[in-house]
């Protein structure tokens, strides 16, 4: 089969479209011909070898951990699935990932894909959706009623979180550019903060929030002025991981990477398929564009969730 694949850390040109072995399913695993594998920006970040001790990778790596597909092959010990089925799923972002012809995936993390999208647009789903899902609900315990701010909305963990945390009855405060403004309206976002016109500590003047989620990287000063947007008895949390310690006033301040969860994935492929959840697909790019994305991401030109092809 055909596969990107890296045999050492560096920058995008480690990134190799080559011939690899297929894979077999083991134990507790199947096989899935790929329909699409979604770029993540932590992609960049473990191929430069920038978070190796946290994710160490064995080499040769194959990167992607958000795939959608159909299996193929269904190894011992697996109930419940079987050759044909569409799929998604949240690999560990150490293991040997979808940026192939094929991808073993745990049978543990599958979820049956959604019916009313795209199947390679699916993979736009699996982490982001769940940063959001477990952002909002098991850390800060958002519920009805209470008021939220994403720092960050234009983002694909953002776009979910204001969709989810609209559904779930909060009063949602998103941040974002100019061309994401349209997009969190329809996604029913309460006031949409254009940070680029209007700096966040100036736009909420005198208002606090029950819930402050934060996705994108601010400095020591910028991490304490959003954790004091949050109210006395509410949550702050990061997706990337500040250096915040107390915020007193007993706000809760959590740092989030998100888990596989094959229950809750099968809850958001649930909401999407009943039309409460949209996937958003900023663009679909052969796969052999691979090194090209990573070089686009870094510098700031990759417009959004991206989903390769193979």
């Amino acid at each position: 089969m055909k596969a990107v694949r890296y045999h050492s850390y560096g920058d995008s040109g480690v990134l190799i479209y080559e011939d690899a072995d297929r894979p077999v399913a083991g134990a507790g695993q199947v096989v899935v011909k790929v329909a699409g594998a979604a770029f993540n920006p932590l992609d960049v970040a473990i191929r430069a070898g920038y978070v190796q001790q946290v994710f160490p990778v064995t080499f040769p790596h194959v990167p992607n951990y958000d795939v959608a597909g159909v299996i193929t092959e269904v190894g011992e010990g697996v109930s419940g699935w079987g050759a044909g089925d569409t799929v998604v799923a949240f690999l560990p972002p150490t293991a040997p990932g979808a940026a192939a012809e094929y991808a073993a995936v745990d049978a543990g993390t599958l979820a049956a894909a959604p019916r009313s999208v795209d199947l390679a647009d699916a993979a736009a789903l699996p982490s982001v959706g769940l940063t959001a899902w477990q952002s909002l609900f098991d850390h800060a315990g958002l519920a009805a009623g209470q008021s939220v701010l994403v720092n960050g909305a234009g983002g694909a963990v953002g776009g979910y979180a204001v969709q989810l945390a609209r559904r779930a009855g909060a009063i949602v405060t998103a941040t974002a550019s100019a061309r994401s403004t349209e997009r969190l309206s329809s996604y029913g976002a309460d006031r949409i903060i254009d940070y680029t016109e209007t700096p966040l500590p100036q736009a909420v003047a005198g208002q606090q929030f029950d819930v402050v989620l934060n996705l994108v990287r601010t400095s020591p000063e910028e991490t304490a002025a959003l954790a004091g947007l949050a109210a006395g008895g509410g949550a702050f949390v990061s997706t990337t991981f500040p250096d915040l310690g107390d915020a007193g006033r007993g706000v809760r301040v959590v740092s989030v990477f998100a888990r596989s969860d094959a229950v809750q994935l099968a809850e958001l492929v649930a909401r999407v398929d009943a039309g409460d959840l949209k996937i958003d697909v900023a663009g679909r790019r052969p796969l052999t564009d691979l090194a090209d994305i990573h070089d686009e991401a870094v510098a700031g030109r990759l417009a959004g969730r991206t989903v390769l092809i193979p």
